[in-house]
């Protein structure tokens, strides 16, 4: 499901010396727990984008009618991590071939969607893309919409920092742990130190 037409369009403040990506891989407290953990990354906020609705409330994402996805705004330094180097945790840390889904999270707000802010970033992410269909990585095309940026509005504060503040619920421990053991496993080497 794709949104163009009318979108409410927002700024995104990025610090000098950074760069700025935003990525959709299902729930945004998987998400925001496996990018928080990556050496390079100055902050992750997790958040709504790509939708038509101004300033939407989780609840209004939940019905699945608002366009938004369930995104985290990634801002990190290109001179300790890249953007290829991202992406490859992005696509291995969640499911890029299910359409509008991740596991048991069904909707359009759970769409595997990256909304890029430089045309740099929509090359190599749709280059990226390509390379993996070709190789046949995955068991399935992947089905990542590659989109502009648009709008970003952040989500409530309960939902920021979720696995660390609420590592033992439930949904913490079987669904975000597996993502970040899977993060430590195969990408030991771009963890925090």
């Amino acid at each position: 499901m794709t949104f163009n037409s009318q979108l409410p369009l927002t700024k995104l403040e990025i610090p000098v010396g950074y760069e700025v990506i935003l990525l959709g891989g299902g729930c945004f407290w998987c998400t925001e727990a496996v990018f928080q953990r990556l050496e390079g990354v100055k902050e992750v906020i997790s958040g709504y984008a790509g939708g038509l609705v101004e300033k939407p409330t989780y609840r209004q994402i939940c019905t699945g009618t608002t366009g938004h996805a369930e995104v985290i705004q990634v801002i990190f330094d290109p001179n300790k991590i890249t953007l290829e180097a991202i992406l490859e945790v992005f696509w291995a840390t969640h499911d890029p071939t299910t359409l509008n889904r991740q596991g048991a999270d069904v909707g359009p707000q759970y769409r595997s969607s990256i909304f890029y802010l430089l045309d740099a970033q929509k090359e190599i992410a749709s280059r990226m893309k390509s390379e993996l269909n070709q190789a046949q990585v995955f068991d399935a095309p992947i089905v990542t919409e590659i989109t502009a940026f648009t709008n970003f509005y952040p989500a409530e504060d309960y939902h920021q920092d979720y696995y660390n503040q609420n590592g033992m619920q439930p949904y913490c421990q079987f669904v975000v742990r597996p993502k970040v053991e899977k993060l430590k496993k195969h990408f030991a080497d771009r963890l925090r130190k």
